[in-house]
């Protein structure tokens, strides 16, 4: 059984790049354009890692993992932010709401794989 992860960006491109990238991989994937709609679909839906945006209408990305982390029986899910804010600041809020990684767009197709397969080996560890 593959690994199921959750794309959480407003643009349309970026998900379905994150989506091919990931799907060569052998991961399946769900998309969500935003954060509140990313915790909706939650709901319903438990991936093994999720990766999101920071800058996002309705829900931004660090307001998003932070809602998902205080939902206690979820936090074991890896959180992968995937932005362009490269700001040493940002970073520290992203990791202080719990994500667990930062990946800087644009990005190459094998090291998105590269890290979302080693971010899903130390989960299982």
């Amino acid at each position: 059984m593959s690994a199921t992860v959750l794309i959480v960006d407003d643009s349309r491109t970026v998900r379905s790049l994150v989506r091919e990238a990931l799907v060569n991989g052998g991961y399946s994937v769900t998309e969500a354009p935003d954060g509140k709609q990313a915790l909706d679909a939650l709901q319903t839906m438990l991936p093994d890692l999720i990766i999101t945006d920071v800058n996002m209408p309705e829900m931004d990305g660090i307001t998003f993992v932070r809602t998902f982390r205080a939902q206690t029986t979820k936090t074991r899910v890896p959180i992968l932010i995937l932005t362009t804010v490269t700001d040493a600041a940002m970073k520290q809020k992203g990791r202080d709401a719990g994500a667990t990684g930062w990946i800087c767009k644009p990005f190459q197709p094998d090291q998105l794989r590269d890290v979302v397969r080693r971010v899903l080996e130390m989960k299982q560890k």
